[in-house]
């Protein structure tokens, strides 16, 4: 159980290096002090610009990438594999719950006061570690709901709760689905001021992919 505990620590303290923040740094600017107060990638595309935002989500998939994908199989010194301790089967809980893990610490970050993003490219990332096919159908989901509606947080939330069906339909171990589930409500919960400003007209959307947007 050794292992499991350390690596879920260390999957936590990879997802609290944000993406924003480090190349926020760099910049000498805090995104979440401008637009939406969020440190994700849409909050750094509608104040830094592409090429910002496009540095973001690359930190932010990459590490949920190796949190879910390389960090379950890497060897510790002097730590008892987990087969040797509990069987087989505990690589999967393992394994998601290092994607969970950095999730959550993307979302509350320790090295930033606890105020983070709200976990959608972290997910992303996640899934091309842990269950890859389940990435494109996601995708699919957002790019429609977000065409359909214009609104960025309603379209994540709709592609994450593709996740535990997906899990469903291709029978994927308990702990993948498991996991999903947790991460469809985590990442709704995220969005929770997304859909406060929904129910007010105020939630700004993304009108370029909007098909429905109001002609200038």
């Amino acid at each position: 159980m050794l292992e499991l505990a350390l690596k879920w620590l260390m999957a936590y303290l990879l997802g609290s290096l944000m993406g924003a923040l480090l190349i926020g740094r760099l910049k000498g600017v805090d995104i979440r002090e401008q637009g939406s107060g969020n440190a994700g990638g849409t909050n750094a595309l509608r104040t830094q610009g592409k090429a910002f935002a496009l540095g973001v989500v690359v930190i932010d998939v990459a590490k949920g990438w190796f949190a879910a994908g390389v960090l379950p199989a890497l060897a510790l010194p002097g730590i008892a594999p987990l087969e040797m301790e509990t069987g087989v089967p505990s690589r999967d809980w393992l394994a998601a719950g290092c994607a969970a893990a950095a999730v959550v610490g993307h979302v509350f970050p320790v090295w930033y006061g606890f105020r983070g993003g709200k976990g959608a490219a972290t997910v992303i990332g996640a899934l091309l570690g842990l269950a890859p096919a389940f990435v494109l159908p996601a995708l699919a989901a957002w790019f429609v709901v977000v065409c359909a509606t214009g609104f960025v947080g309603f379209g994540t939330t709709v592609a994450m709760a593709t996740l535990p069906v997906q899990a469903w339909l291709a029978q994927a171990p308990l702990a993948t689905l498991c996991l999903s589930l947790a991460l469809t409500a985590f990442v709704a919960w995220a969005h929770r001021s997304n859909f406060a400003r929904m129910r007010a007209g105020t939630e700004n959307r993304a009108s370029k992919l909007w098909l429905f947007a109001p002609k200038a």
